[in-house]
């Protein structure tokens, strides 16, 4: 009779302390867009198949409830897509909001279970191919390690 043993890869579970992945969201149009960077190289983040969900980003006066049922979406499909924890975001907006709006925004990420790096507008970002890869190569820089 032959034994063997099986284990974990590396030993055990991650560390619980260690944040996880930055990414970028925009939330600046219709349809809500999150990306991902590594080392200035980003990418859009898309459900698997058969899990398609359209993310359609509310109006700008939505409650901080309906935010945060949003971000959650994006939050999954982040972490879905990395197969890891996501803990940091950047979020672009169209046009600059008011104080307000942007402190529920910032609330409803916090709920969700993001800490939020930076709400930028998009003319405040660098050009990309899109404003969430901007915003997921900005993440990537404000990240902490």
């Amino acid at each position: 009779m032959k034994l063997f043993q099986i284990e974990e890869p590396d030993g055990g579970p991650a560390d619980a302390n260690v944040p996880g992945a930055a990414i970028g969201i925009d939330v600046g149009a219709a349809q809500v867009e999150v990306a991902f960077s590594v080392g200035g190289n980003a990418l859009i983040l898309m459900d698997h198949k058969g899990f398609e969900r359209v993310l359609a980003a509310p109006n700008s006066m939505a409650e901080q409830a309906e935010w945060k049922e949003l971000l959650e979406a994006v939050k999954v499909r982040a972490e879905r897509a990395l197969s890891r924890p996501v803990t940091h975001a950047v979020i672009v907006l169209a046009e600059t909001a008011e104080p307000r709006v942007a402190g529920r925004l910032r609330g409803a990420a916090e709920a969700a279970g993001l800490n939020v790096l930076s709400v930028a507008t998009r003319t405040e970002l660098p050009v990309a191919e899109s404003p969430a890869m901007a915003a997921a190569m900005l993440a990537e820089d404000l990240a902490p390690r």
